[in-house]
């Protein structure tokens, strides 16, 4: 893990699949495949717009945001940002508490 600007770790894709193989006692590359599986899995949801919910963890769903004006940081100019949507995840209430 790297510390970041003094605050906390980084736990990377890498650690990651260490921590979960080590703890399932799977081979790290088919710990991958299961990870990269995972999130291809809940990737093609979203691209579906529906939500996934891994209770008691969080949803992950998509959300709209609207068309605004920006600033553009080099010139200071206004720029017109286009609406999009956006992956979100919302933790759930078990994953809230643990982190306390």
């Amino acid at each position: 893990m790297t510390p970041v600007k003094g605050k906390s770790k980084v736990m990377g894709k890498k650690e990651v699949i260490e921590a979960i193989a080590k703890s399932t006692k799977l081979s790290k590359k088919d710990t991958e495949v299961t990870v990269d599986a995972f999130w291809k899995t809940i990737r093609d949801a979203l691209k579906k717009n529906m939500t996934v919910r891994l209770i008691p963890y969080g949803n992950f769903e998509v959300r709209h945001r609207a068309a605004r004006t920006g600033r553009n940081p080099r010139t200071g100019g206004k720029i017109q940002i286009k609406a999009r949507n956006v992956p979100a995840f919302k933790a759930g209430k078990a994953l809230k508490d643990a982190v306390q």
